[in-house]
Order: structure tokens, then C-alpha cells, then sequence
């Protein structure tokens, strides 16, 4: 059990009645999604009809609308089909991992509209917080993506760019390179030559060349050679 100070409510209705415990977010969090046991997120083992009121809920209740009089089984289905109340504390962990996240997709695939070159984190971080640029920690990071380039493109020369690349790896790396050619980009072909040597065909996101080029330089001593065929918004 935890400390009741840490509580925050767990509610599900059930063909309109109301259901709630006391719970850790957190833990109610981690154990919704099989991470912790029940009686780690479980503040008490009481069924409420209203937390607020001290009001319990009947066991007749309990039995004619969960099939059981088991606390434990009734608050693990208030918990996974439910909602639990969030505390700032675990919003504001929610809103920074999105932003993590978002900032890492616009490195990734961004590149300045200027020069051609990939923005640093810490260029975008710095223009997301000039734009005031707001996280919703409930929508996908994917989907909020272009709303926030939209407010980063009067601050700083962004665009969405992805690159058709030839690479061809010697034989003596090009085992090794298949990993790096997969981690970067997304695969759309690949040939082993009569020597050994491997040519492939990938889509890689503009933001990400620099780093990868620099992988195979690295891998291959400076061997490597790579083709840009195309670029494509």
C-alpha cells in the first residue's frame, strides 16, 4: 500500500453507477499497463461510491454489477477500463517526454531550408520555446509534428526533406554496414556484388545524412560511397 497523501481517484461507471478507489498515479499507471503488481498502486483496499463523500459502496452493489464481492478483482477492473485522475507532477512527465519525443522527430527528418544542413536539438529546442510552442501530452507526437513546424518556420529556415540514396560498402565492411543502412533509413534495396561488396538503395531522412554518412566514413575508413538520386518533401 502507499500513503494516502500520494492518492489520486480511479473511477469506472458501471451501467451508471459510479465506482472509484484511492490510488497511486503512477503505479495505477504502471500496473494499467502490466508493469506493477495491484497492491503496489493500491492506497486501500476500499470500494467508494464517492472518495470525496466517504461514501463505500455496497456489497449487493458490488455483487449485481461486478459478478464478485473480491475488492481486489473490482479495483483491477476500476483501474484498467477506468480513469485515473493525473497529478500535475505526472502530466508534466507526460508533456516533457512528448516534447522529447517531437524534438526528436524534427531533428530527424528537418533540415535548414538555407544551407541544407541539419538543425541541432538545441536550435529547435531554443525555437520551440521562442514560438511558445505548446505539448499536448494526450496526442500522438506524430500528429502534433506539423502544427509545430508551422509556428518553427518564422523563427528558423525548416523543412521536411527525405533523400534517395545510393550507398556502396566494400566487401570487407559491407556485413557490418547492413546494420547501420537499416537503423538510418528505410531499405528499398540491396545487392550483394560478384566481389563482395554491397550496393544499396535507401530513403533516409534529410536531418539524419550528416550522422549517417559520418557511421560509414567511420565504419569504412572513408571507403563508402554515397549517391544522393533524389530529394523529395
Amino acid at each position: 500500500m502507499v500513503n494516502v497523501d500520494d492518492a489520486v481517484i480511479a473511477r469506472l461507471k458501471v451501467k451508471g453507477e459510479t465506482f472509484e478507489i484511492l490510488v497511486d498515479c503512477d503505479k495505477a499507471i504502471d500496473f494499467k499497463s502490466g508493469k506493477c503488481a495491484l497492491e503496489d498502486a493500491l492506497v486501500t483496499n476500499d470500494i467508494f461510491k464517492d472518495v470525496k463523500q466517504g461514501e463505500k459502496a455496497s456489497e449487493n452493489d458490488m455483487e449485481k454489477l461486478f459478478e464478485t464481492e473480491d475488492k481486489n478483482k473490482i479495483a483491477e477492473r476500476i483501474i484498467k477500463q477506468g480513469e485515473i485522475q493525473l497529478t500535475t507532477e505526472y502530466r508534466n512527465k507526460l508533456r516533457e517526454k512528448k516534447r522529447r519525443r517531437i524534438i526528436e522527430i524534427i531533428h530527424r527528418n528537418a533540415i535548414d531550408s538555407k544551407t541544407g544542413l541539419p538543425h541541432p536539438v538545441k536550435r529547435i529546442e531554443l525555437a520551440m520555446d521562442e514560438a511558445k510552442v505548446n505539448i499536448d501530452e494526450f496526442t500522438k507526437a506524430e500528429e502534433q509534428v506539423q502544427d509545430i513546424l508551422d509556428k518553427l518556420r518564422p523563427i528558423i529556415p525548416i523543412r521536411f526533406e527525405i533523400w534517395e540514396v545510393a550507398v556502396k560498402v566494400p566487401a570487407e565492411h559491407a556485413a557490418q554496414s547492413y546494420r547501420i543502412l537499416k537503423t538510418y533509413g528505410d531499405m528499398k534495396k540491396d545487392e550483394w556484388q560478384n566481389d563482395g561488396s554491397l550496393v544499396a538503395m535507401l530513403d533516409l531522412p534529410a536531418g539524419m545524412s550528416e550522422e549517417f554518412e559520418n557511421e560509414l566514413n567511420k565504419l569504412t575508413k572513408g571507403e563508402v560511397e554515397i549517391k544522393i538520386i533524389n530529394k523529395r518533401q
